[in-house]
């Protein structure tokens, strides 16, 4: 069965300072959107307001055309990574692995050198490590979309192409809205592309779009 996720009439102030209005973004299962904007143009806080981590000055959320009212969201529904790490330095791996339902071997196929790990908590573990962990469990848990804010810019490059190898095999029976400062590596893999200027969502068609909203120059070409 396919979900269809969507967020529009969205008002968003502080104090006098109005960060999103018009905006409007979708995404369905089976498929990548991403999302691209200057620092301080709304992302974080968009992904928030879907997650109902932020609750808006208006806004309207909704999973199959059925509105979320409560701020509560199930994880059965959405899962997000935010920036910063979310998990208890004093959690183990094997406690992650268990709580979001993940199998610990399939961790390890994609990442090997986390073989070592299974009961080591996640404080003595490097930053990029725990990143990579945190990345994997909320992509691979069970849920119908997953919000990953910044999931390249804290991890080794080596890593990087691993990563979208996971979001492309999870995308086949969730939808996934992904946004990062490293933009080529958005542009890559999404289906879906929205630019949010002066607080407004633009759906972009080509790398064009990308330079006319100020968030590329024009002489930028895709990779590929």
């Amino acid at each position: 069965m396919k979900n269809l996720l969507e967020v529009d009439g969205v008002i968003l102030e502080f104090g006098t300072k109005r960060i999103l209005q018009d905006v409007y973004l979708k995404c369905e299962t089976g498929e990548i959107t991403g999302l691209l904007g200057r620092n301080g143009t709304g992302k974080s806080s968009l992904f928030k307001i879907l997650f109902g981590a932020l609750t808006a000055n208006s806004q309207s959320v909704r999973i199959n055309k059925n509105t979320l009212i409560s701020s509560n969201r199930s994880p059965k529904y959405i899962r997000y990574l935010p920036q910063h790490h979310f998990a208890p330095d004093f959690f183990t791996v094997k406690r992650l692995c268990k709580d979001f339902e993940v199998d610990f071997s399939d961790l390890t196929s994609t990442f090997p050198e986390f073989e070592k790990d299974y009961k080591s908590k996640l404080a003595t573990l490097s930053s990029g490590q725990r990143r990579i962990i945190e990345i994997f469990i909320i992509l691979t848990s069970s849920t119908k979309f997953c919000l990953l804010d910044e999931p390249f810019s804290q991890v080794m490059p080596i890593h990087v192409n691993s990563i979208k190898q996971l979001i492309l095999r999870e995308k086949t029976n969730k939808g996934i809205i992904i946004t990062d400062h490293l933009y080529e590596h958005i542009i890559d893999s999404c289906d879906r592309l929205y630019v949010i200027s002066d607080g407004k969502t633009y759906l972009t068609n080509s790398a064009n779009d990308l330079a006319t909203l100020g968030y590329t120059r024009s002489w930028y070409r895709p990779p590929g």
